[in-house]
């Protein structure tokens, strides 16, 4: 398995990867970890072009791989191991505006080839693989979905943070759609509940801070737990997401959450969040003030419907893509 994101990012990618990884320890499969070091972004383009396109896929040639498994869609054009690819969203190429100008420039020519190239693709939810179908035109009978899931310390057990606040998880960059989320937040009042923002710096210059509206930068998971436990809501509005593992938390957690009528988000949050219109900041603020009001039911049906997405389960489905992979022609 490729894991070399985990050296750029602590997101959803990240974390995707780290719990697939300790729930492989109970399948029937010896994973060995490739990866490329170092966390500047200008080692990206190296990355892109050194590690995927050559490097990568020549370690796994030459260690005798069965299965080569990219958990992010940065993968090889081609390989003469068996190839799995997950792809998380196709956001660059649905909204290609909000991405920097390299991503977009290496995302258009390369992902129709990794998607090509792979003999199985992993879809997140059924709006990611409709993605893929749509813009790669990928044959269905490649792609399986196994969704992202949740577990330890995202839990509605332990400690809570103190004081009453309404809680963002997102980079900042601009298809997290801050902005109006904070826009939002202004004209819903709440009394002067702060906004507190999670996540760390992105690009195309978003800040969130000021008018009572705090940006805490990253934060460890524990601590994230703690104040997804002691958020009134938390308010994921995002643009476009492939699955959106902050919703998923944030219900595990006990939070009720208000989500964003996109992409997966209706997929992931079923009945068990309030949606709103993210290009609307009327209608972020008046979910904002329904799912404070309605915490206690939303919290039941969070927790309910968070129960539903484990990662043995994930471990489990993904090792049978592994095999089934191993023994394509």
């Amino acid at each position: 398995m490729d894991v070399s994101a985990l050296a750029l990012t602590r997101a959803g990618t990240a974390r995707h990867i780290t719990s697939l990884l300790t729930a492989l320890d109970d399948e029937d499969v010896d994973v060995r970890h490739y990866g490329l070091g170092g966390s500047s972004r200008a080692l990206v383009p190296v990355r892109d072009l050194g590690w995927y396109l050559a490097a990568l896929p020549a370690r796994a040639r030459r260690d005798g791989m069965e299965v080569l498994h990219c958990p992010t869609q940065r993968a090889p054009v081609r390989s003469s191991v068996p190839l799995v690819v997950t792809f998380h969203d196709l956001a660059v190429l649905r909204h290609p505006e909000t991405f920097n100008r390299w991503t977009r420039q290496y995302s258009r020519r390369a992902l129709p080839r990794v998607a090509r190239a792979a003999t199985r693709l992993i879809a997140v939810s059924e709006f990611t693989k409709r993605e893929l179908l749509e813009l790669l035109d990928v044959p269905e009978e490649k792609v399986r979905v196994i969704p992202n899931a949740v577990g330890e310390p995202f839990t509605a057990e332990g400690e809570a943070a103190e004081g009453d606040y309404v809680l963002a998880v997102s980079t900042l960059e601009p298809r997290k759609n801050l902005p109006r989320l904070v826009d939002g937040y202004e004209r819903a009042g709440l009394n002067g509940l702060p906004l507190l923002v999670v996540g760390a710096a992105g690009w195309g210059d978003v800040r969130v801070e000021g008018g009572g509206v705090r940006w805490l930068g990253e934060v460890h998971d524990k601590e994230l737990a703690r104040l997804y436990r002691g958020a009134r809501c938390v308010a994921y509005v995002s643009l476009y997401e492939g699955f959106g593992l902050p919703v998923l938390e944030a219900m595990a957690c006990g939070a009720p959450v208000v989500a964003a009528r996109t992409g997966a988000l209706e997929e992931v949050a079923g009945d068990a969040a309030l949606l709103a219109d993210p290009l609307d900041p009327d209608a972020i603020a008046a979910a904002l003030n329904e799912a404070i009001v309605r915490s206690e039911e939303l919290r039941k049906r969070g927790l309910e419907r968070a129960r539903a997405f484990n990662w043995r389960d994930v471990a489990h489905r993904t090792a049978a893509v592994y095999r089934e992979a191993a023994q394509a022609p």
